[in-house]
């Protein structure tokens, strides 16, 4: 008992008793390599008692009262301060060194917990990605909208905006997305066309609302954008960007890690627009009144590549319901102050 060695020749007197109904006696108290022993005064062991199994009946009184395990009805008492020092310090050891098989227990508990969560992340990105996503709350996607919109800001400078182009653009909102949607923000510069963040906020670039003589190409990009958002969560195409680290540092914390949201927000400007099925969107095109030509021939000049929607289009030159008025569309196009 490498506690004791410095007491193993430690000695002194004490009251034994081997039974509550027993006599009481002096003995003389030693302690051994791994025993306590008793004796007579006679020198004749009356006890032996294993060191690691001592158990203290009355902690911080004196005399101290001991016995040689939890059932035990021996007891023996000791005033001695230095036996007693010495007594509690193999307690002590021995309390150190017993096995905890309830931390044990927690930490193969923690430790599968974990695993199964790495093992998650490895092996189904897919529903992790969707099920942070799908759980997340208005007040954290607008939040990460705004941290997106916040860095695309310090990149390409901050969204445009003029007293008068601000109430067209809310006007704008109003008649291709609905009251109850979120806004419209033109971006400066580097936006290539147009994206949807979380929070229902729409990115247009500057050139769709500068370089065209009617609103109907920047109106052809929100509808492709509304009908985008309807079809895949803009905060799950933003997760299957960032990857599941992301997703996963929302389901813990609420949050996205804010060099994920840079790194997205400069991913955006080098992405075109909403990509949807032509058959999707001229159905959207003819819900809403607008031709779909102007928006094709602004996605490639030679009509090509969008020959569907211009063969398709759902309404005629003449049909097309206002989308805004002569004023509202001057002031929109001098919102980024020229």
């Amino acid at each position: 008992m490498t506690a004791l060695s410095d007491y193993q020749r430690l000695e002194t007197t004490g009251i034994w008793r081997p039974a509550p109904d027993s006599q009481r006696r002096d003995v003389v108290v030693s302690v051994g390599e791994a025993t306590l022993v008793m004796t007579d005064q006679s020198d004749t062991a009356l006890a032996h008692w294993s060191l690691a199994a001592v158990e203290r009946r009355n902690p911080d009184a004196t005399p101290a009262i001991y016995t040689p395990g939890p059932d035990a009805t021996e007891q023996l008492e000791i005033a001695d301060e230095e036996m007693i020092a010495a007594i509690e310090r193999v307690r002590r050891a021995v309390e150190r060194a017993r096995p905890r098989p309830g931390r044990l227990r927690s930490r193969i508990a923690l430790g599968l917990a974990a695993a199964l969560i790495l093992l998650g992340i490895l092996l189904v990105p897919n529903s992790l990605i969707r099920q942070a996503a799908r759980v997340a709350p208005e007040a954290a996607r607008a939040e990460i909208g705004e941290a997106v919109l916040g860095n695309l800001g310090r990149i390409a400078g901050p969204p445009c905006s003029s007293p008068a182009g601000d109430r067209a653009l809310a006007r704008l909102k109003t008649r291709l997305l609905g009251p109850g949607a979120g806004r419209i923000v033109v971006i400066r510069d580097a936006l290539p066309a147009s994206a949807h963040l979380p929070g229902d906020i729409v990115l247009l670039s500057r050139e769709l609302v500068e370089d065209h003589e009617t609103p109907e190409v920047a109106a052809g990009y929100l509808l492709a954008e509304k009908v985008a958002s309807a079809q895949v969560d803009p905060l799950l195409r933003l997760l299957d960007w960032t990857g599941t680290g992301a997703a996963f540092s929302l389901l813990t914390t609420g949050e996205v890690p804010e060099d994920d949201l840079r790194d997205y927000a400069e991913f955006l400007l080098g992405t075109e627009g909403a990509s949807v099925s032509d058959a999707t969107l001229l159905a959207a095109f003819g819900d809403a009144g607008v031709r779909a030509s102007p928006y094709a021939y602004a996605r490639d000049i030679t009509g090509e590549a969008t020959v569907t929607l211009i063969e398709g289009d759902p309404v005629p030159a003449g049909g097309a319901r206002t989308i805004l008025s002569d004023g509202d569309w001057v002031a929109l196009q001098g919102i980024c102050g020229g």
